[in-house]
């Protein structure tokens, strides 16, 4: 069978985020931060905004789409119970962050997005908290509502394994949905769905026959309830409001993906497998050596390799 591990490290690598890029985002963040913290000292000086780094940056799973933009989500929380309603404090952080960048900022539904073009974009989600209550997130015209994006990062974290199989895994099916886009679900729902995946499998040595496990029992779990429950506060369900064009185009896709990822394990042309994975994984995915890699026997013995070596999903 090819053995196709190496290319998935190369591709790890190419989907990263680069320190180079970190770096520019960290300071764009901070600049961001400052000006937020003078305009409210300016105009609202009993609304004190604190700050925390969520979501994706903060579990590590990041990736730079094939476009080659990636983001960061810096909550902004107040600790004292708003006296205005959710789409105005939002509004207040819109006009803090206006005229930071060249493009003017989005107020969408739950956050206000600054867009730095061609690069990367800055959330901010806005939070308030009083003693004994959740943390409750601004929602453009419709109020605040539970959430506890600290809470996601905590279960995140007992999930992981001290290797980074698991956030590897979790950039390859978000790089997997941007590639084929089509209102794929979004990164918070493949991080939910690899994660309750991985403990459910033997996990494998090799990324190729991991995926490929992984890609088998989110498919299983979904035939069974096609839910994706979010492991904090609110504890939604990501899936609830998907029609059925959009239910099935991502059960094809799945399917589909499922199909190549067991044709590339059986091949024994690592350039040929590559290109399986390539049809769903894009073209940044390296293409491998036209030649023959390992006798088709091999993949039944990998499989066995692999589930005879201590679990590797130790969390960490």
């Amino acid at each position: 069978m090819a053995n196709c591990h190496n290319l998935f490290q190369d591709f790890h690598e190419d989907i990263s985020i680069g320190n180079t890029k970190k770096e520019r985002m960290m300071n764009s963040k901070n600049g961001l931060r400052k000006r937020i913290r003078k305009w409210f000292k300016d105009n609202h000086s009993d609304y004190e905004p604190k700050f925390y780094i969520q979501g994706s940056y903060k579990m590590k799973t990041g990736i730079r789409t094939k476009d080659d933009i990636c983001d960061l989500d810096d909550g902004i929380y107040f600790f004292r119970e708003p006296d205005v309603s959710a789409t105005t404090l939002q509004t207040w952080v819109w006009k803090a962050v206006d005229g930071y960048t060249n493009t003017t900022p989005e107020h969408r539904k739950k956050c206000i997005r600054s867009i730095f073009t061609g690069d990367y974009e800055i959330d901010n989600p806005v939070y308030y908290k009083v003693d004994g209550q959740n943390y409750r997130l601004a929602i453009k015209n419709n109020g605040f509502e539970d959430s506890d994006p600290k809470e996601m990062v905590d279960w995140f974290n007992t999930q992981k394994d001290t290797n980074g199989k698991l956030i590897r895994h979790v950039k390859y099916l978000k790089a997997w949905c941007d590639n084929k886009r089509n209102s794929m679900p979004n990164g918070l729902a493949m991080t939910i769905l690899a994660s309750n995946a991985k403990v459910k499998i033997v996990l494998n040595n090799r990324d190729d026959i991991t995926l490929k496990d992984i890609l088998k029992e989110i498919k299983k779990d979904l035939d069974i309830d096609f839910k994706c429950i979010v492991p904090a506060v609110p504890n939604d369900d990501l899936f609830a409001d998907y029609d059925e064009t959009r239910k099935n185009n991502f059960l094809n896709s799945l399917d589909n993906f499922i199909e190549d990822a067991e044709k590339a394990l059986r091949e024994n042309n690592q350039l040929t497998a590559s290109k399986l994975w390539r049809k769903h994984l894009g073209n940044r995915f390296p293409e491998g050596n036209d030649k023959e890699d390992e006798p088709k026997s091999q993949y039944s013995a990998a499989i066995i390799v692999g589930a005879a070596k201590s679990n590797p999903w130790a969390s960490g």
